[in-house]
């Protein structure tokens, strides 16, 4: 996902060029034109990827989780890496658009699901 995204492809256009990337630098001190990987997933030199995921789909924790403390907490953290570059309301809107496609996706899946449940039931 992160190649055909918008930092993804800014990231393929520029890597050889080393003064977009000087991959001598530490990420840290690096000033990337773009964000790498690591920036979002491995932020502040941690090696836990998961600590700040940013797989949408469940946001590393189980459909239980959403609306609880830690469901809040994963979120703001998932923003915050946002925020570092954008504005404090591209996060949230972002999230926001995301939490719609997911309910339309889940319609959608149940939707598909009972055609092909009804094909099954038909015999087909």
């Amino acid at each position: 996902a992160h190649d055909i995204g918008l930092h993804g492809t800014v990231y393929q256009v520029n890597k050889w060029d080393p003064k977009q990337f000087d991959w001598d630098k530490k990420l840290a001190d690096a000033d990337y034109v773009g964000p790498t990987c690591q920036y979002c997933h491995m932020r502040g030199g941690h090696h836990n990827v998961q600590r700040f995921s940013t797989v949408y789909a469940s946001m590393g924790m189980s459909m239980a989780d959403r609306g609880t403390p830690i469901w809040k907490e994963k979120r703001d953290r998932w923003a915050s890496v946002c925020d570092d570059c954008h504005s404090p309301r591209f996060a949230k809107e972002n999230l926001q658009a995301m939490d719609e496609s997911v309910k339309d996706a889940g319609l959608k899946y149940r939707e598909t699901f009972k055609i092909a449940a009804d094909l099954v039931k038909d015999g087909v």
